[in-house]
């Protein structure tokens, strides 16, 4: 993850955020894959394979229902295929290995939404229903590899921890 935010910050500084966020909605995925992979985890590796065709799927789908024009006059924004993919592997890391191993990819996915509506591709909804839509693949799909899992939780008037136990 160090050399992807290495190669993020090489090409802000080009002035080339919309590429960085087409590389990294690639690149995050790839790495959660590859993650599940390093650890010889086959259940993980038909779960990501499974949640990540429903992202891609549900975002097609809407996409062509929905057909919302950009702001750049473009047509097919919500939700944001970009932000759907890119949180698909956050929200794998999460939901299978944990907070810690998921955190860098939710700020990368986080920039890649950033650069789209920084771009004129997206409204922040379209990205919001793109994090949304990966999240709902994940969180029921993919099952924690752990047999305990801490899960932070937030709302309009509340903000805590979730423990989850798997036996």
């Amino acid at each position: 993850m160090m050399a992807v935010a290495c190669l993020v910050a090489a090409d802000v500084f080009a002035g080339k955020t919309e590429t960085s966020g087409d590389i990294l909605r690639v690149v995050i995925p790839a790495a959660a894959y590859g993650v599940a992979w390093n650890r010889k985890d086959d259940d993980g590796k038909r779960q990501f394979i499974k949640s990540f065709a429903g992202t891609v799927a549900t975002t097609y789908v809407l996409k062509k229902v929905i057909d919302k024009e950009r702001p750049n006059g473009d047509d097919e924004a919500f939700p944001s295929g970009h932000a759907a993919t890119s949180f698909a592997g956050a929200a794998f890391l999460h939901r299978r290995y944990g907070w810690r191993d998921a955190w860098p990819a939710y700020l990368l996915s986080a920039y890649v939404g950033w650069t789209r509506v920084d771009a004129d591709e997206h409204e922040t909804e379209d990205v919001v229903a793109g994090a949304a839509v990966a999240l709902g693949w994940n969180w029921w799909l993919v099952r924690p590899a752990n047999q305990a899992i801490v899960t932070p939780v937030a709302s309009s008037d509340m903000l805590g921890l979730t423990w989850q136990v798997r036996w």
